[in-house]
């Protein structure tokens, strides 16, 4: 064989072994949570601005509506919650437009969880922390998220602790209920501002 030629094997062109790529798992707010307490601040709010004509009240319409919707911002950025999972870590974070003074979020490597603690609410519910090897400071095991067994398994896999017996601080239906009063106080409220239209009070 000549120096010139060169066999199969030397020609081929060297191939990179694949390196798997885990794609996290996001976790975000149950829509039904979203929706109920955003109703739920519309409907207790709305009549202020109306109250606020027909009254003595010295504060503005105007800086009752300004006032709302910045409130309205804030809740909604805390409703934007999001819990990322993947092989290294668990974090809570929020999007970009959030301020971090408002809600700055966390994370915690999987390497650093020492144990997940229990805690009575004052409501009489129980929510769950994470403890920390490295620092006292203590996580909030977020539990109002669509698919929260899956999470929950998820530590189990990652950490090692029985999550078995972890379950949802609030069942669905219990937004439900939330969510059908919600939406009469809402009609309660449309009617009473309709009328006061109608009467000449509010114009």
């Amino acid at each position: 064989m000549s120096p010139n030629q060169q066999t199969a094997s030397e020609t081929k062109p060297e191939t990179k072994p694949e390196t798997k790529q885990y794609i996290p798992s996001v976790f975000r707010i149950s829509p039904i949570i979203r929706i109920t307490l955003i109703t739920f601040y519309w409907a207790l709010l709305i009549p202020l601005p109306f109250l606020a004509k027909v009254s003595s009240t010295p504060v503005s319409p105007i800086v009752l509506w300004i006032g709302i919707s910045l409130g309205f911002l804030a809740l909604y950025g805390a409703l934007s919650e999001q819990v990322i999972v993947d092989d290294e870590k668990i974090q809570v974070a929020y999007p970009n437009w959030v301020p971090r003074f408002f809600r700055k979020g966390w994370q915690l490597h999987w390497k650093q969880v020492k144990d997940l603690k229990m805690r009575t609410t004052g409501q009489g519910g129980l929510v769950y922390y994470f403890i920390s090897q490295s620092s006292d400071q203590a996580y909030l095991l977020p539990m109002r998220v669509v698919g929260f067994n899956r999470l929950v398994k998820l530590v189990q896999n990652y950490t090692g602790i029985d999550t078995t017996d972890i379950r949802p601080l609030a069942q669905p239906w219990m937004y439900l209920i939330l969510f059908g009063f919600t939406l009469l106080l809402l009609l309660v409220d449309g009617w009473t501002i309709t009328t006061a239209i109608n009467q000449g009070l509010i114009y």
